[in-house]
């Protein structure tokens, strides 16, 4: 494992950002800057031998300075929707930003992790980048640490490890917002992708995004995916579920979960050169399909628009908190957060 250091541009204060490119002996390089903990490129070796670059992203940490679609960032504290942007834990109320139709997403647009500075140290593994917030802080209780370790194996596979601690109840669900196009960054849209997923049920919506609470099986639906099929193939019938979303952008539930690594997806590019197999110890992943990335300049001047790249967004379900029959995201003194998601491609 080698890990380059090299400059990334400065914050909008002033303040140094760092590109850090971790590299195995088989060509695969993952590029990370502190700024946000981002995965800016990804690039990994095809069936011939060539190089891709399969996520999206920009060339300098200006271009990350807004991000509305959160290209390859670290979200966090929380990840995903919460309803009416509050949540109560032990009988107190807490009130969020909000920032999304009156609820609350992904923390917060300009204040959240994604958006900050971290810091940053160079292992034997990879490199782990490291962050904390005050009590209060985006309305969250306790004061918060956050870190995540960032390695390459050498059977090509990506490993996030994530651990969070907190002095006081409070919702710890980081997640990672890359946006993958294994034809390559900027080379069209990913309806062409298939799709496998080991998840026999999911989180159906109302207006807003926010889960109606009941976890529903995928059998005889659009939602279907448990037989691999193109991602395009059903993603603008129009069904309830999708018109709300505008496509594919809900959470599945990971078959069987039980905190070990799972493997809950495989995608693979359409001239079967490529696939990614994705892995977690969560309980739920958001599947979106990129319906409202913005037509925008990317890396190496590659034009972006609608599902130019589709993300798999490993989580606790979007608004747990507010849920009892979901699995808890509420962390602090005697439970910590630790969880680890991998991608590996092949």
């Amino acid at each position: 494992m080698k890990v380059e250091i090299t400059s990334f541009g400065k914050t909008r204060d002033g303040r140094a950002v760092s590109l850090y490119t971790l590299s195995n002996s088989k060509g695969m390089k993952a590029s990370f800057t502190d700024y946000g903990a981002i995965l800016v490129a990804l690039s990994v070796p095809d069936g011939n031998g060539a190089l891709r670059d399969v996520v999206l992203g920009f060339d300098t940490v200006e271009g990350y300075f807004d991000n509305p679609s959160f290209f390859g960032a670290t979200i966090g504290p929380n990840a995903n929707r919460i309803a009416d942007a509050c949540f109560s834990i032990d009988g107190k109320t807490y009130h969020m930003d909000a920032n999304d139709n009156g609820n609350n997403l992904h923390s917060h647009a300009s204040l959240g992790f994604h958006k900050r500075l971290w810091q940053a140290q160079v292992t034997e593994e990879g490199v782990t980048f490291s962050i904390e917030d005050a009590d209060g802080a985006l309305g969250l209780p306790g004061n918060k640490k956050m870190r995540v370790a960032c390695s390459l194996d050498e059977e090509d596979g990506l490993t996030l490890h994530y651990h969070g601690s907190s002095d006081q109840k409070t919702i710890l669900n980081p997640t990672n917002h890359t946006y993958f196009n294994l034809k390559g960054h900027g080379k069209g849209d990913i309806e062409d992708h298939r799709l496998w997923m080991a998840a026999s049920c999911y989180t159906p919506v109302r207006e807003g995004s926010i889960p109606t609470g009941e976890v529903v099986p995928v059998a005889g639906t659009v939602m279907d995916f448990t037989e691999s099929k193109l991602v395009g193939k059903e993603i603008d019938v129009q069904t309830e579920q999708l018109l709300v979303t505008g496509g594919y952008d809900h959470n599945w539930v990971i078959d069987g979960w039980d905190g070990t690594l799972r493997h809950f997806a495989t995608l693979e590019s359409p001239d079967g050169l490529l696939k990614m197999d994705a892995y977690s110890t969560l309980p739920g992943f958001q599947f979106y399909a990129g319906n409202c990335i913005l037509p925008q300049v990317g890396k190496d001047g590659a034009r972006y628009g609608k599902r130019s790249g589709l993300c798999l967004e490993t989580q606790y379900f979007p608004n747990s908190v507010n849920q009892d029959n979901f699995p808890s995201c509420v962390f602090g003194p005697g439970r910590e957060y630790d969880s680890i998601t991998v991608y590996r491609f092949a």
